[in-house]
């Protein structure tokens, strides 16, 4: 199959769809592989790098686009890319489609077939592809929120860890999964005081565990929330509610009556964000404020730590990209369940129930239009 990487265009994203480690292990498996140029520089990766495991460097992103079967990337499709997708093209990178309507339109007319990595799932229900970037950007959110907090970014002026004589600062965190407990991995060991809140017991016990009962645990119900959020010094929000739109569970009324100066990090605003004040933000201009609040809400968290990001990112994604293109989209997906999952657009349909559903857009089977 003949695979083209483009150089990502989101602002500030740096990250890459494919290591040259990658692309040689394509390459070996018979396949071609174009790249754009400077398209791996952001990852430390260098047009030489791809020239030396074979891969071909093309010019511009047009190049790519007019010639490949299967494109990889990291993001969602800005407007200027999803107007050189052709149909019947394969799309493999993150779409967050609940998110935008225009996008869902724009790759639906587009007549390509796009497969997100964010909705392909495990045997276990888990999320295997959203994982590496969900660790990433839990563990991102607390340096992130860390620097919101200092005065020169109109912060309350707290220290994670406190210090002698004075208390670590509060941090709440909404929802227990990867990106939850990441957050709570960095934010314990910088000391702070830390509240884990989420709908689990089971998974609230599991974490108390793991951290030696040194945090605080709340099953998550709208007074909880009220009441911890309120006391914090920063909140993160990390839930997750995957190919839908994130619950909005922090409302306007209730920022407004958090501390002056303290600071939010939604993690989930790919997904819209689960806290109503959250709007989406870039590594360029990331934060404002609203409610004397410090909001913190880059939708492409990973994207600072770009070189970290890419290989651990290829990690899981790899073995889909070499699947898809040894067995081809029909025999790939319908031999794999998980897989199958993945699928968002097709034929100029949308097969994922929960984004037609948020989006208000017919619905397709997936496995009627694959088959």
């Amino acid at each position: 199959m003949l695979i083209g990487v483009p150089k990502e265009i989101k602002p500030q994203e740096n990250r890459v769809g494919l290591t040259p480690e990658s692309v040689k292990e394509l390459i070996d498996d018979g396949n071609e592989v174009i790249i754009e140029r400077t398209a791996g520089r952001g990852s430390g990766f260098d047009d030489q790098n791809y020239n030396d495991v074979g891969a071909t460097v093309f010019e511009n992103a047009q190049d790519i686009f007019d010639r490949a079967e299967l494109i990889i990337k990291v993001k969602e499709p800005q407007d200027d890319e999803i107007k050189k997708l052709k149909d019947g093209q394969l799309l493999f990178t993150y779409l967050h489609l609940a998110a935008s309507k225009a996008l869902t339109e724009g790759l639906m007319n587009s007549g390509a077939t796009c497969i997100a990595y964010e909705t392909i799932t495990d045997n276990n229900g888990r999320l295997p592809l959203l994982a590496p970037m969900s660790e990433v950007a839990g563990r991102i959110s607390i340096q992130a929120g860390a620097r919101a907090l200092e005065m020169t970014n109109k912060g309350r002026g707290v220290l994670l860890s406190g210090a002698t004589g004075a208390p670590p600062a509060k941090v709440v965190i909404i929802g227990c999964g990867v990106v939850g407990f990441n957050a709570a991995l960095i934010a314990h060991g910088m000391k702070s005081n830390v509240t884990l809140i989420d709908q689990s017991e089971a998974r609230l016990n599991e974490l108390k565990n793991y951290f030696n009962d040194e945090v605080n645990t709340s099953i998550s119900t709208p007074k909880t929330i009220a009441e911890e959020v309120k006391k914090c010094d920063l909140l993160i929000g990390g839930v997750l509610i995957p190919g839908s739109s994130a619950p909005k569970l922090v409302s306007d009324e209730l920022v407004s009556k958090m501390k002056k100066g303290a600071a939010i990090v939604d993690v989930a605003i790919d997904q819209g964000g689960c806290i109503e004040t959250s709007k989406p933000t870039t590594h360029a201009d990331p934060v404002y404020i609203k409610h004397d609040v410090v909001h913190y809400c880059v939708t492409n968290m990973p994207g600072c730590v770009p070189r970290t990001s890419t290989i651990s990112l290829n990690q899981a994604t790899l073995p889909f990209v070499k699947k898809l293109a040894r067995d081809g989209l029909k025999k790939a997906l319908s031999d794999d369940r998980n897989f199958m999952n993945g699928l968002n657009v097709i034929k100029n349909k949308c097969t994922q129930a929960d984004v037609a559903r948020d989006l208000n857009i017919a619905f397709s089977n997936p496995e009627d239009l694959v088959a």
